[in-house]
């Protein structure tokens, strides 16, 4: 069984999403420690009603970005965690965090990378005009929500939509291909070469995602 390790800073929808997948038997992992930089993030209390181990490491506790993500590393290194999932976790993490965990910290970004990195990517593509977004997992390297892609959902832009009415939509899919990933990486079925990230026996060339979910 896979040890996650999960980073919050907000209300922790993806969160639900990954315990709920566990709690229903499609996700072949446990969820080791979650960590917050927010003490008043919501995700803590999901926490809480479902009996996980958590904690709160605030940035600035430390002096240093370098000393803030040690003590995360310490944390889920001692939980003896295999992959972190960032679900909304709201700091860039650095080489000296990902050398802990070489491919095997992943993220979730509303939108299709590499289009509309960083922050409310939601906005950015309704004022762009965009007929599509989405929302993509892929693993965490260096620079920002531009890693190597595991899975992307499409979400058409509709005439009247507004950031909110955006996010909503491909909130649903996020709720699907990140605890599918996470799944891929429990089976051992996701080959990272360079850029080019391969789910054995997956089914590409389907949509709305691609690769086609299979339990999700």
């Amino acid at each position: 069984m896979l040890k996650l390790g999960v980073l919050v800073s907000g209300r922790g929808s993806n969160l639900q999403a990954l315990i709920n997948g566990i709690e229903e038997g499609k996700i072949d992992a446990s969820i080791e420690l979650v960590l917050s930089d927010n003490p008043e993030a919501f995700a803590l209390e999901r926490c809480r009603k479902h009996g996980l181990e958590h904690g709160v490491v605030r940035r600035k506790d430390f002096s240093t970005k370098k000393e803030f993500e040690e003590e995360l590393a310490i944390k889920l290194k001692e939980k003896g965690v295999e992959l972190v999932v960032l679900a909304g976790f709201m700091r860039i993490l650095s080489g000296n965090f990902l050398r802990h965990f070489p491919d095997r910290v992943i993220n979730i970004h509303p939108s299709l990378i590499p289009a509309f990195q960083g922050l409310h990517a939601q906005r950015q593509a309704v004022e762009f005009g965009v007929k599509f977004s989405g929302c993509t997992v892929h693993i965490v390297d260096e620079s920002v929500d531009g890693g190597p892609v595991i899975v992307q959902a499409v979400v058409p832009l509709l005439p009247e939509d507004t950031e909110d009415t955006l996010s909503q939509r491909i909130l649903g899919y996020e709720h699907r291909i990140l605890p599918q990933a996470v799944q891929w990486f429990a089976e051992g079925r996701v080959n990272i070469k360079g850029r080019l990230v391969e789910v054995r026996e997956a089914r590409y060339g389907t949509l709305p995602v691609n690769p086609e979910l299979e339990k999700f």
